[in-house]
């Protein structure tokens, strides 16, 4: 019973990153689809500034605008890059913690010391893994802000 104890217990790191990725992930895919439907919302708003019989007619305030808009999409295409990054960095994480998981278990059948390094390793670049996935979670939030100061200055 002690050693069912033991493995269960050796397992729970990697199984708890795997739920702490599940967080990280679910915010992030949040994070996409709100970056996603304002580019959608922006788009729909060029149309109609682009479409005739506005188009070339175009006052200052609607051609300032469309230039906003324009780098508006530019900023938040990039940010969806970010977000597609990090949800990556994220799943990659997972994948190592699972790999961890497993070996640790496979070692109690197995006893090789070689799993032990091996699981370690893949615990590690799951650990990499997430800390580049908040990077650029971190990146993508300044991106967003870059984005506040342009809506903000034109108001």
């Amino acid at each position: 019973m002690e050693l069912i104890v033991s493995i269960i217990q050796s397992m729970l790191a990697p199984g708890i990153m795997i739920s702490a990725c599940g967080l990280l992930l679910l915010g992030m895919n949040n994070k996409y689809s709100l970056v996603v439907a304002r580019i959608r919302a922006l788009a729909d708003e060029k149309r109609k500034l682009i479409t005739p019989p506005k188009l070339g007619n175009l006052n200052e305030v609607e051609e300032n605008r469309l230039q906003n808009i324009n780098t508006e999409i530019e900023l938040f295409a990039f940010r969806v890059v970010l977000v597609k990054k990090a949800v990556t960095s994220y799943y990659i994480a997972i994948a190592f913690f699972i790999f961890a998981s497993l070996l640790i278990g496979l070692n109690y059948v197995w006893t090789m010391n070689i799993t032990y390094i091996i699981a370690l390793t893949a615990f590690l670049a799951g650990m990499i893994s997430v800390v580049v996935g908040v990077y650029f979670a971190a990146l993508e939030i300044k991106k967003g802000l870059e984005i506040v100061k342009i809506e903000i200055v034109n108001i």
